[in-house]
């Protein structure tokens, strides 16, 4: 991959790990004051939990993705950045840009995202 293809992922890549961390931060400021509400009845408790649900799995989600990041730009120092961790192959330039933190490249990832069912019928062929 070129140098300035890399310093174009990595600037990606650093301002979503941006956009991620004041991401969680307001997920945690939200789940703290959630915390710290009066419930009045069985209405309030079940509302105020639904949505600490659902924070902390956008929050879990997006911990995810911030480790992936991170992997990302260290493969970007290390230069092994678009490499498809399955096949070898590069990754591709259209897929990074949809997904900079892609580590499988489209045809691999199709492969992992099949069904297991699949995948142990197709063995037996």
């Amino acid at each position: 991959m070129l140098t300035n293809e890399l310093e174009f992922f990595k600037e990606i890549l650093k301002d979503r790990k941006i956009q991620i961390l004041k991401n969680i931060g307001g997920l945690y400021s939200e789940l703290e004051e959630l915390s710290e509400c009066e419930l009045n009845d069985e209405g309030d408790y079940v509302s105020i939990t639904n949505n600490a649900i659902v924070e902390n799995t956008i929050g879990l989600q997006q911990q995810e993705e911030l480790q992936a990041i991170d992997k990302a730009l260290g493969k970007i120092a290390s230069e092994e950045y678009g490499t498809c961790e399955m096949c070898g192959d590069d990754i591709g330039f259209q897929r990074l840009k949809v997904k900079p933190h892609a580590i499988y490249c489209i045809h691999c990832r199709e492969i992992i995202d099949k069904p297991t069912s699949q995948k142990q019928g197709n063995a037996s062929l």
